[in-house]
C-alpha cells in the first residue's frame, strides 16, 4: 500500500457501516430488443459514449438477429433518448460493441463484435460512422463474444483482442470446438493477420489490465466451460513479444467456471485491481494477493457476501446465471458497489428461470449486501449486457440493461446521494484517452485508484467521464498517472463538478 493511502486509511473512521440504498426509476425510451437463435443466446452488449460532442453519452445497442440501434441522448434533468441510427450502424448479427478512439483524433470509434466478420468503424462528428479503410484491419467470419484493447509501448495504434466462442463451422461441435482469441498487434500504422492465442476455451469476456503496475497490460480471459467441457480453465496471457500463458509456478491459480463477464477495480486501497467474475451457479470476487509477487488472486466471495448464486426474490431456488458485471458507486458514499445482470441462457432446466439482477452495496467494513429489489433494479427479464453510467451528468450513476427477448431498460438514479466528481481525462498524443493509466483520488475517507481500460463486462463497454463518489466530502485531491508512468501533481478540487484533466 502506498504511504499516502495507508496513512489516510488508518485515520479514516466511519460511524455507520451501513450503505444507503439508491433509487432507480425506469424511464420511457425507444424500443430495442436483443434476440435471435442459439448464436445470440450470449452477447447483447451496449456501448456508452458521446458521439456528437455535447458531453452526454449516447447508446449503441447490439440487436442480435434484430438491427443494432443508436440512441441519441437528449437528456436534461430527466433522462431521454431518441432513436437515430445511421446506415453504417444499422447492422444484423451484432453481439457486442465497445467504444475506443482508435486513431486518437478525439472522436470515439467503435469495435463491433458479430456473428460474422467483426468491424472497426471510424467515428465522425454528429454521430456518423464509416469503415476504417486505411488500417489494414481484416476479420474472418466467426462468432465473437469478447473484446479488449490497449496501447503497447511505442505504438500509435491500439493492440486489439477479439475473443471468439464456438467454432460454428466445426462438424464435430459445438462441444470442445472453441475458437482462439485473436490478437491484432499493429506494425506502424497498419494491422496484419492476427496472432491466434491458443488453446481457446470459448471466451465470453476478455480484459487487458496492468495488474502488476509495471506499465504492461496482460490479457485476462474468462471462458465458458459449458463448451470446452474439460481440460480448459481461466487464462492470463503475458503480453511479451511472444505472448504466453502464466503458470502455477508464477502464482496463477487455474480454475474453471462458466465464465461470462469480468469486472476490475481496486477495492482494498493498495492500488492493485481486484476482479469480479460472473458465471452460472455463483459469481466470484477475487482479491489480489501482492505477497506472491505474481498474478495471484484469492477467492473471497463468501467472506464478502458477493456470491449472488441464487435468486434473491421470486421463489426460484435454482442456481443463477450471471452475465455483465460492473463496479460503480451507485450511492456516492465513496465505496464501489457491484451490479450483476442475470438471466437464464434460454430454457436451461438446471438454472433459475426467474433470475433477478443483483445490486450489491458495499458497507464501510468491506462487506456487500443485496439491494436490487429495494433500489428498483431487480429486473426479471433475461438480462445480458448492461452499463452503470451517468447519463445526464448529475453526478449519479444510472442504469442501462439489455435484455434477450424483451425490451431494453433504462433507469435513472433519483437518489439524493452524496458528493461526487466526474473526471474527463485526455492527452494530446496517441492513446488520447490514456488507456492503461491510473486515476488516484484522496479524501479524508480514504483513497480510490482507478485503472483506465477498454474491455471486460459482457459484450459492451463505456467511454467518457470517470465517476467517483466522495461520500460527504466537499473536496478531493486528484492526480493522474499516465500510461508511461509520468505523474501529474496532486490538485485539490471542490466536489460536485466535471473536472477536465489534460496532459
Amino acid at each position: 500500500m502506498r504511504l499516502e493511502f495507508a496513512i489516510i486509511a488508518a485515520l479514516a473512521t466511519v460511524a455507520n457501516a451501513g450503505a444507503d440504498t439508491p433509487e432507480f426509476e425506469k424511464m420511457d425510451v425507444p424500443r430495442h430488443v436483443y434476440d435471435g437463435g442459439w448464436e445470440h443466446f450470449v452477447g447483447g452488449g451496449v456501448a456508452v459514449f458521446d458521439c456528437n460532442g455535447d458531453s452526454l453519452p449516447e447508446l449503441f445497442l447490439a440487436g442480435g438477429s434484430n438491427r443494432s440501434q443508436l440512441f441519441i441522448n437528449t437528456s436534461k434533468e430527466q433522462i431521454a433518448f431518441q432513436a437515430k441510427t445511421p446506415e453504417d450502424l444499422s447492422l444484423a448479427g451484432v453481439s457486442g460493441t465497445y467504444p475506443l478512439d482508435v486513431d486518437s483524433d478525439g472522436v470515439m470509434d467503435l469495435a463491433i463484435l458479430r456473428v460474422g466478420p467483426d468491424l472497426l468503424l471510424r467515428g465522425h462528428h454528429d454521430c456518423q460512422f464509416s469503415p476504417f479503410t486505411e488500417l489494414g484491419f481484416q476479420s474472418e467470419d466467426h462468432w465473437t463474444t469478447g473484446f479488449s484493447a490497449t496501447w503497447e509501448s511505442g505504438q500509435t495504434l491500439p493492440t486489439l483482442a477479439f475473443g471468439t466462442y464456438v467454432d460454428r463451422f466445426d462438424p464435430e461441435g459445438p462441444f470442445e470446438s472453441c475458437g482462439p482469441t485473436l490478437l491484432y498487434r499493429p506494425e506502424g500504422d497498419l494491422y496484419h493477420e492476427p496472432l491466434h492465442l491458443e488453446p481457446g476455451y470459448c471466451s465470453l469476456s476478455i480484459l487487458f489490465s496492468d495488474w502488476a503496475r509495471t506499465g504492461r497490460a496482460d490479457l485476462r480471459i474468462s471462458n465458458d466451460r459449458h463448451y470446452y467441457v474439460r481440460g480448459g480453465h481461466e487464462q492470463l496471457w503475458a503480453m511479451e513479444p511472444e505472448p504466453r500463458q502464466y503458470s502455477e509456478d508464477e502464482g496463477w491459480l487455474p480454475f474453471s467456471i462458466w465464465g461470462m463477464g469480468i469486472a476490475s477495480r481496486d477495492l482494498t486501497g493498495d492500488g492493485f485491481p481486484e476482479v469480479y467474475l460472473t458465471s452460472m451457479g455463483d459469481q466470484k470476487l477475487q482479491i489480489f494477493d501482492p505477497v506472491t509477487n505474481g498474478p495471484t488472486w484469492r477467492d473471497t466471495t463468501y467472506d464478502k457476501g458477493t456470491t449472488a448464486h441464487r435468486p434473491h426474490l421470486g421463489g426460484d431456488g435454482r442456481p443463477s446465471t450471471g452475465w455483465h458485471a460492473q463496479f460503480g458507486d451507485v450511492n456516492n458514499d465513496g465505496r464501489d458497489d457491484i451490479f450483476v445482470a442475470k438471466g437464464n441462457v434460454e430454457q436451461m432446466p438446471d438454472a433459475a428461470l426467474n433470475d433477478p439482477n443483483n445490486l450489491l452495496l458495499q458497507n464501510s467494513d468491506g462487506q456487500f449486501i443485496e439491494a436490487a429489489a429495494d433500489a428498483g433494479a431487480a429486473s426479471m427479464a433475461k438480462s445480458r449486457g448492461a452499463a452503470l453510467a451517468d447519463l445526464n451528468n448529475d453526478g449519479k450513476l444510472d442504469l442501462v440493461v439489455v435484455n434477450r427477448g424483451s425490451e431494453l431498460e433504462v433507469s435513472q438514479n433519483t437518489s439524493p446521494g452524496g458528493d461526487w466528481l466526474l473526471l474527463d481525462v485526455a492527452q494530446d498524443q496517441s492513446n488520447r484517452a490514456a488507456i492503461g493509466g491510473f486515476i488516484e483520488v484522496i479524501t479524508s475517507q480514504g483513497g480510490q485508484t482507478r485503472e483506465l481500460t477498454v474491455g471486460g463486462g459482457h459484450a459492451g463497454g463505456i467511454a467518457g467521464f470517470h465517476h467517483f463518489g466522495l461520500g460527504k466530502e466537499d473536496k478531493a485531491k486528484v492526480r493522474m498517472i499516465w500510461p508511461d508512468g509520468a505523474k501529474s501533481e496532486w490538485r485539490e478540487y471542490p466536489s460536485n463538478q466535471i473536472i477536465r484533466i489534460r496532459r
